[in-house]
């Protein structure tokens, strides 16, 4: 059995060519991936301003519309779950500090700075 999001990607990568009428999916698809994206981004924050609030309730809805819209991204950019789950895979084991630093070292033009 496929876990929900497994089933939720193959539900969203179904309904990316549907009538924009009556799909969100396929209507958030025809505006864009910068309409898409800037979706995750208000679900983003939406979290982040539950989880200072303490709503756990809220954190919990505003992560399922995040998780939503960035499969939904994902999808978008021809890229799925496993190729997130591969990343996560390659970074296990690996220092969070150690790993932001590699990615500072191989990025072009970047420079070294903390967040």
């Amino acid at each position: 059995m496929a876990d929900s999001l497994d089933a939720l990607e193959q539900v969203i990568r179904e309904r990316r060519s549907g009538d924009p009428a009556s799909s969100y999916v396929a209507k958030l698809t025809t505006r864009g991936r910068a309409k898409i994206a800037q979706k995750v981004g208000e679900e983003a924050v939406e979290a982040v301003i539950a989880a200072i609030a303490d709503d756990k309730p809220g954190l919990v809805s505003e992560s399922a519309d995040l998780i939503f819209h960035l499969i939904v991204l994902l999808a978008d950019a021809g890229l799925s779950l496993d190729d997130v789950r591969a990343e996560l895979a390659r970074r296990e084991g690996v220092s969070g500090l150690e790993e932001k630093a590699s990615r500072a070292r191989s990025s072009p033009g970047s420079t070294s700075r903390t967040s």
